[in-house]
This record gives C-alpha cells, structure tokens and sequence, in this order.
C-alpha cells in the first residue's frame, strides 16, 4: 500500500505559521509601496502555473477575481507574452515571476530585475521578489503534501 506524503502544515505547524506570518506583513507592506493586491495575485497565479500547483491555484485564481483581475488576463496569462493586454508594469513583474521561480540557466537571471527596475520604484521590486518568494514557498509546501483543490462554498 503507497502512503500518502505528511501534510507539512500539520505536522511542523509553527513553521508553517511562521511562512503565514511572513505572508501577512508582505500583505500590510503592498499598499505601503503602491503595489496592488491585483498584480500581486496575477504573479501567485502564474507562479502557481509554473510550478503546477492546484491547491494554489484554486485559491489564487478566485483572489486574483475578487481582487480586481479582469477574466481575460486570468484567461491568457501563461501566454502573456503573446498578447497586447498586459500592461507594462504586469509584463516586468510577470518576467520576474517566471525569472525567479524558474531560474534558468545560461541566462542572467538578474536581467529580470533589471527590467522591472525600470518600471518599479527599487522597494516594489523588493516586495514583489518577496511576493514571488513566498508562493512558491507556498506552492512547494502544498505539492510536497499533496494537499487537495480547495473547492468554492
């Protein structure tokens, strides 16, 4: 019989309360630096693509409605760059996203930053390299447990 894999969360509980945490003051610091919750939620979404994560996504997908991302970016965000419909902040935090959460080799992986400080103040390119670190904490914790969908009420 295969056994299903340990639900981090439950079974080192502060750790995971401690990464809460850590979400929470990211949460409290967005509108410090004028990042919206809508871009944050668009780069949790992709960065959930990426890395597969479906728990993440079925949480992911709905805050980035509620939090004002229209349906078709939602729609067309792993093909962002084959459209016209991203703006030019959400292209260079979208380029980060996929920078930092792949980190392909054989590029310069610090070109990404480069270009999202071109459009972002150097403290929204921090909080959003923070936002990007975080869900894919997240992410990673949620496959290595197999936690399941969370389903809509």
């Amino acid at each position: 019989m295969t056994r299903k894999p340990p639900y981090l969360d439950k079974f080192y509980p502060d750790v995971y309360k401690a990464l809460g945490q850590v979400s929470r003051q990211l949460r409290v610091l967005y509108p410090d630096v004028d990042l919206p919750l809508s871009l944050i939620e668009l780069i949790n979404v992709r960065v959930s693509q990426i890395n597969g994560c479906g728990t993440c996504l079925s949480v992911h997908v709905p805050a980035a409605r509620k939090a004002g991302v229209p349906e078709y970016k939602l729609d067309a965000v792993a093909a962002w760059r084959m459209t016209d419909e991203f703006t030019e902040q959400e292209r260079a935090a979208l380029e980060l996203a996929e920078t930092l959460t792949v980190l392909p080799d054989g590029r310069d992986n610090s070109r990404a930053g480069a270009i999202a400080c071109d459009v972002f103040a150097e403290e929204q390119v921090a909080a959003l390299e923070w936002a990007i670190i975080m869900i894919n904490a997240f992410n990673r914790v949620s496959i290595a447990s197999g936690h399941p969908l969370i389903t809509p009420r």
